[in-house]
């Protein structure tokens, strides 16, 4: 069991080491090509690139709202007043389907659909568990959306106020790399806000699903499709940003960064033995 516990330590120790080294490069890769690389990727007509900037943000949302039901309801005994707090989330996902329906808004049918199905399912499929044994994973969830989309992303948008591609003058005179902050600009704070990618950070918010299957083999199959569909929803969602002209690959490297750098610190919080 100790050996295990040196082992399993020091596998976390390379894998972060690993992470910010190639962070790093791609980030001293970017300053000098993110320009470039947005000009030959750039897909104004995209279908999968516009779908993304309306709804890629709302499989996200739909996991942080199952996270939310799961840490209140964890603090019943009772199976039955556990589900309590799903139910209500589950009406507020209705009303705000209902509030896109009335005000002709798919953003919001969307989110409402995400936030409603996604409680829903994981109500029926967990109905005669006890939360309480799924309220770390919740914690960590919360906490991943608390470190990366809201807090990293919404403050360094603001004090960054970088141009996004989309809004970049005809001869890029207004380009900045990522090194060098803007300052805050509110009266642009859409047009202003590329750095770094909120969208990214939300496609990454399935990285806690990986702590899930952690103790299955490796040629486990469901381990093998769980991990491929979280790293590749993360990445598409990613790539998507810099096609549609919404981001630099450094906004979204960024983002991926802080996402799986805090997965791992937050894995060591609370799942690593004592």
């Amino acid at each position: 069991m100790i050996l295990l516990k040196f082992k399993i330590e020091d596998n976390l120790t390379t894998l972060l080491i690993a992470i910010i080294a190639v962070w790093i490069i791609l980030a001293v890769i970017f300053a000098l090509y993110d320009l470039e690389i947005s000009k030959a990727l750039i897909n104004r007509e995209s279908i999968w690139a516009h779908l993304n900037e309306d709804y890629g943000e709302h499989p996200g949302y739909a996991i942080i709202a199952v996270a939310i039901a799961i840490s209140i309801g964890s603090f019943q005994e009772d199976l039955k007043k556990q589900k309590i707090a799903a139910y209500v989330i589950i009406m507020i996902g209705i009303f705000f389907l209902f509030l896109g329906l009335i005000f002709l808004s798919i953003w919001f049918i969307v989110f409402g659909a995400c936030v409603s199905i996604g409680v829903f399912l994981f109500l029926i499929f967990t109905f005669n568990r006890d939360w309480r044994e799924f309220k770390k994973i919740a914690i960590v969830i919360i906490l991943l959306a608390v470190i990366n989309p809201l807090i990293f992303v919404q403050i360094c948008k603001i004090f960054w106020g970088r141009v996004r591609f989309n809004d970049l003058n005809p001869n890029y005179s207004n380009y900045t790399p990522w090194y060098l902050p803007n300052g805050p600009d509110f009266a642009n704070l859409y047009k202003n806000a590329s750095f770094p990618s909120g969208h990214a950070a939300m496609g990454w918010m399935f990285l806690p699903l990986l702590i899930v299957i952690k103790d299955r083999k490796f040629n486990d199959p469901i381990r093998i499709i769980v991990t491929m569909l979280v790293i590749s929803w993360g990445i598409l969602v990613a790539i998507l940003r810099i096609i549609s002209g919404d981001h630099y690959a450094s906004d979204v490297l960024f983002s991926t960064g802080v996402a799986a750098v805090a997965m791992i610190l937050l894995y060591i919080r609370f799942y690593k033995e004592n």
